[in-house]
């Protein structure tokens, strides 16, 4: 395994004018079914955190316990979801808490203000405080305290010797086909075990490959990914890269990024898995090299809004003057 600065290669140029102004490296890796790696560009063995771009991992134990059976599509969504904190995440999360005899005082994650504005705005206008609710991974965290009332463990559900932390290990490492090096704390509290880029691509790989007629994982990854298609305004939210690629793709695939400049694709027609780390943490790197690997799976059409704006636009300021574009370094995924 090898630190994620080494073997980079360039993916995402961004040029204003007719000068090159700034470059986003990273590695990127697409596996198959089997776990065999069918392309790659930089170091597959490079090790990061997925942050959250595994949340459909962490459900799965929520799912194979059988603790989860009776979820919508909806709520599978939210516990895969970074979402925006809008009205319609933040009372369906309530909602998930009341039906379990909890609330936004169980949540572990912490509070933030909603990236959401019109939410946003009416805290503001209300004088109202954001709370646990608005956090973007409490849909994650409503998922934990259902799996945590079923296995009987105590209030603090997010320390890493937890029975669901736990549980969270054992299905990550099995499903990266690795033993993680350890872990961070992410920004919701929660252990983020590291794996590789590889092992990463491995387990969309095995969420892509999975098949309702299968056992209790191959079951759980199907109902996972098909929530995250069938509710992307749930996954993220309006303006969101997740959200709008999803929408654009149909049942194409399934798409999550992560902090950090991770993003993962699920594509299950293809049975591949995709996962890619921008080394300088850039979002806007991320997402021009995600589209560029769905558009050349072929599951996004390149010239859609959803990808142009990411990816091949120009890009202009506030005035609409045209300052340069965003393009695929030589040599990556064209």
């Amino acid at each position: 395994m090898a630190d994620v600065a080494q073997g980079l290669v360039p993916m995402v140029e961004i040029w204003r004018g007719e000068q090159l102004e700034s470059l986003h490296s990273g590695h990127a890796v697409i596996c198959d079914a089997t776990g065999a790696v069918v392309e790659s560009w930089g170091n597959p063995q490079a090790v990061i955190y997925p942050r959250s771009s595994c949340k459909m991992i962490q459900a799965l134990p929520l799912l194979e316990s059988g603790a989860g059976a009776a979820l919508s599509d909806t709520q599978l969504a939210l516990a895969c979801a970074s979402h925006q904190g809008a009205r319609a995440h933040v009372t369906a999360v309530e909602r998930w808490l009341a039906d379990l005899g909890l609330g936004e005082g169980d949540l572990r994650c912490g509070a933030h203000e909603p990236s959401d504005r019109v939410e946003r705005n009416r805290l503001i206008c209300t004088g109202d405080a954001a709370c646990q609710l608005h956090n973007n991974c409490s849909g994650k965290h409503a998922g934990f305290l259902m799996l945590n009332t079923h296995l009987g463990g105590d209030a603090e559900y997010v320390e890493p010797d937890h029975p669901v932390q736990r549980a969270v290990r054992t299905a990550f490492e099995e499903v990266t086909l690795e033993d993680s090096p350890g872990y961070g704390i992410d920004g919701c509290s929660a252990p983020n075990f590291a794996c590789t880029v590889g092992g990463l691509a491995r387990a969309m790989a095995a969420f892509a490959g999975a098949d309702d007629s299968g056992g209790a994982r191959q079951k759980a990854m199907v109902r996972l990914r098909d929530a995250m298609m069938r509710h992307p305004e749930m996954v993220a939210g309006e303006g969101r890269a997740c959200t709008e690629l999803m929408r654009a793709m149909g049942d194409g695939a399934a798409i999550k990024t992560g902090a950090d400049a991770v993003f993962v694709a699920i594509l299950p027609r293809q049975k591949l898995g995709i996962a890619l780390k921008i080394a300088d943490g850039g979002t806007r790197g991320a997402e021009a090299a995600i589209v560029a690997l769905l558009a050349r799976a072929g599951v996004l059409d390149p010239a859609h809004p959803a990808a142009r704006k990411r990816l091949g636009g120009p890009q202009t300021n506030w005035r609409g003057k045209v300052t340069g574009e965003v393009r695929l370094a030589a040599g990556f995924a064209g």
